[in-house]
């Protein structure tokens, strides 16, 4: 089980403990991977005193980022450390219960076709806004890109070791876990879930960040915005063309003063505007090839602790 964490002091104890109690009466093993994500509270001390407390029986590993690289890159994280044949990426906040990661392997087990078993929220406990933010990027983000994006699905999922090395395979920079899940294909079953109160804390989501991960997410599976600024600047240039005949005909036909100075400013202000919206959309794309290039980390490992080092 894949755990990234961020800000979570209060609730990787009782995540354990809820834990415990879902695979208490099961006959396979597991192991617990725990991603502090650069948390600047007491994070990583309390996953320490965890695997410190806890004994042999109780398989956990903790990775430490340098700093806050975002969940994507604890996700990735997570994978690499993973060692099952099952992968579960769940949160620490308890709004994913982790009972339902026992209904998902079982629903593997007997069938076998399946790769991939992925929740999706049937009732959203949220703001309306939020609400219509999300089912609104899945909307537009479902229309701009080749692969399909179940709405409502979350990161929260159990799938098999194929999956994850293929999902490993794809080590780019600008990471989407919900467009590389569909991008890598393989059969996958829904099934709905409700999320449940946060245990303890607050949400690091904002509606900014929400915006920023939407517009990250089409940019990483989509080339329209590209192809968006060849229309707008074809569009823009046949009515600059078609204006040229007004304007011609205007003169020499009717003889109609043709206006001036209020004419050319609209008309520069109009095909400057577009020109820097098509230049910042090619710009976005090109940022992100040269930080490719650069074949920088996805994340920065500070400290790695795990019960593999014991022994175990």
């Amino acid at each position: 089980m894949v755990v990234p964490c961020f800000n979570e002091q209060d609730n990787v104890k009782p995540f354990l403990s809820a834990c415990k109690d879902a695979f208490s009466d099961k006959e396979y093993d597991y192991e617990l991977i725990f991603i502090n994500d650069g948390s600047s509270d007491s994070t990583w001390k309390s996953l320490k005193a965890l695997y410190d407390s806890e004994s042999r029986d109780n398989y956990i590993k903790l990775v430490n980022f340098s700093r806050n690289f975002g969940k994507e890159s604890a996700i990735y994280a997570g994978l690499q450390n993973a060692a099952g044949d099952y992968i579960c990426i769940i949160d620490a906040d308890l709004q994913q219960n982790p009972h339902l990661v026992t209904d998902m392997v079982e629903y593997l087990d007997s069938n076998p076709e399946c790769d991939v078993v992925a929740a999706y929220q049937s009732e959203r406990i949220e703001g309306k806004v939020t609400s219509l933010l999300k089912k609104t990027f899945y909307s537009v983000i479902n229309k701009l890109c080749e692969i399909d994006f179940r709405s409502g699905a979350s990161d929260f999922r159990t799938f098999r070791r194929t999956v994850c090395d293929a999902i490993l395979g794809m080590p780019e920079y600008y990471r989407f876990s919900k467009g590389i899940f569909s991008w890598v294909g393989f059969n996958t079953h829904y099934i709905p879930y409700v999320a449940e109160e946060r245990n303890a804390g607050t949400t690091s989501w904002s509606v900014r960040k929400l915006f920023k991960y939407a517009f990250d997410g089409i940019v990483s599976f989509s080339v329209f915005p590209l192809k968006l600024a060849t229309y707008v600047g074809t569009i823009t240039s046949f009515a600059a063309l078609i204006y040229m005949v007004i304007v011609i005909i205007q003169k020499f036909a009717f003889g109609i003063k043709v206006p001036g100075y209020a004419t050319i400013v609209v008309l520069l202000l109009l095909i400057g505007g577009i020109q820097l919206i098509t230049t910042g959309i090619i710009g976005t794309y090109i940022s992100r090839i040269y930080i490719q290039g650069k074949n920088r980390p996805i994340y920065i490992e500070k400290e790695y602790v795990s019960y593999e080092d014991n022994g175990q």
